[in-house]
């Protein structure tokens, strides 16, 4: 069974989130909390935009033990001397460096020749190798380039010395069925990539950050970018949570795995979420409040009998548990369910006022607390249990 390496971006590309900026604190504390989940690379920032943003890529790689670091660089000799000596104290340091390569931006953003950006490629991957082992090339914008000249810009990349060659969907344009074509085209057209790692960083401008992801393993790809809570640029990117849930609840039909401890996700994101000061939207996938919350009284109903259900992972992977939130859609198993938990005795004659009493209250009130049941039990007669602890 394949590994898929998770290249975790929060630091980067995730705070380049508008209003996202971290404290070098906040930003330490992430990266020792994804190097301790067993993140496979983290990628610390851009050295060259900021002398604030170098220190603390200094930082962040002289603090973690296992995973690589990884600097940003664009194929400019200044960026990526910038970057490598960021990474001087990083026991595992990786130089990322990119160029764009479609068209639009060739001739738009950065006003220069294919041809001419081959040279860029060719110098700026020599550079970055004579300074660091270890090279990851980006053909930023790759899925709105001509295939063929992205298959020329790699195999430049790859013969400069890039161990690593990333296919970013930069602006989240592609399609899952065009992700796999991509990568199918890439490998059997660009030379000497058998012997280069592939990665993938999609973003989610369409909704289909994860998605693309996916694809992309199931062409080839054996890295995968992405971000805590899925932050980042407009729309944002992969989220890190979902793409390591997928692969690890639905390795069966796409046969890889990761390193990474899920156990550690909500931590994660909480973490993240404070430090960014982006809060996670409560039907966020994963993270998400209500990720394992159940109303519905159907629902509540299943899971109560048999968890798996309604849950197709077990909440405690992800750092998370069952929540079965009572209110106006709930049924009376969920209602007694949560009575008996709260250390009532419930006889046969209690139950029908008490599930009327509920059913009311419930049209009144979003949602139905801890209080409200104890009131309503206490209501209806229910007997409380000594020395409950609940």
């Amino acid at each position: 069974m394949r590994t898929i390496e998770l290249f975790d971006t929060t630091l980067r590309d995730g705070e380049q989130s508008p209003g996202a900026a971290m404290t070098p604190a906040a930003r330490l504390n992430i990266a020792r909390l994804l190097d301790a989940a067993g993140t496979d690379t983290i990628e610390a920032g851009f050295p060259a935009s900021s002398t604030l943003t170098a220190r603390s890529v200094a930082e962040i790689a002289g603090s973690v033990g296992n995973a690589r670091v990884a600097a940003l660089a664009r194929c400019v000799r200044d960026d990526i001397d910038a970057a490598a000596d960021a990474l001087r104290p990083a026991v595992r340091p990786r130089l990322h460096v990119f160029l764009a390569t479609s068209d639009l931006h060739l001739q738009h953003k950065l006003r220069i020749t294919r041809a001419r950006a081959l040279e860029v490629i060719a110098d700026g991957v020599r550079h970055a190798r004579a300074r660091c082992a270890d090279v990851e090339f980006s053909a930023e914008d790759a899925t709105r380039s001509d295939w063929a000249f992205l298959a020329e810009a790699f195999a430049v990349a790859i013969a400069a010395g890039a161990s690593t060659i990333n296919v970013p969907d930069t602006v989240g344009y592609a399609l899952p069925a065009e992700m796999l074509d991509l990568l199918a085209y890439l490998r059997a057209n660009v030379p000497g990539i058998d012997s280069v790692a592939i990665s993938v960083h999609t973003h989610d401008d369409l909704g289909m950050a994860t998605a693309n992801a996916l694809a992309a393993v199931g062409g080839g790809a054996t890295q995968v970018e992405c971000t805590i809570n899925g932050i980042g640029e407009r729309a944002g990117n992969c989220a890190l949570e979902e793409i390591a849930c997928a692969i690890h609840t639905r390795r069966d039909a796409l046969q890889c795995q990761t390193g990474f401890d899920t156990r550690e996700l909500q931590k994660l994101s909480r973490l993240v979420a404070r430090s960014a000061s982006m809060p996670v939207q409560k039907n966020k996938a994963i993270v998400g409040a209500n990720a394992f919350a159940h109303e519905s009284g159907i629902h509540q109903d299943g899971v109560l009998k048999e968890r798996a259900t309604y849950e197709i992972m077990d909440p405690r992977s992800v750092g998370q548990r069952t929540r079965l939130p009572l209110g106006r859609h709930s049924g009376r198993h969920a209602l007694l369910a949560r009575v008996r938990e709260l250390g009532y005795t419930i006889h046969t004659g209690d139950s029908g006022e008490l599930e009327r009493a509920f059913a009311a209250l419930a049209q009144r009130k979003r949602s139905v607390r801890d209080d409200d049941v104890r009131r309503l039990a206490a209501a209806a007669g229910c007997v409380l249990a000594e020395a409950v602890v609940v």
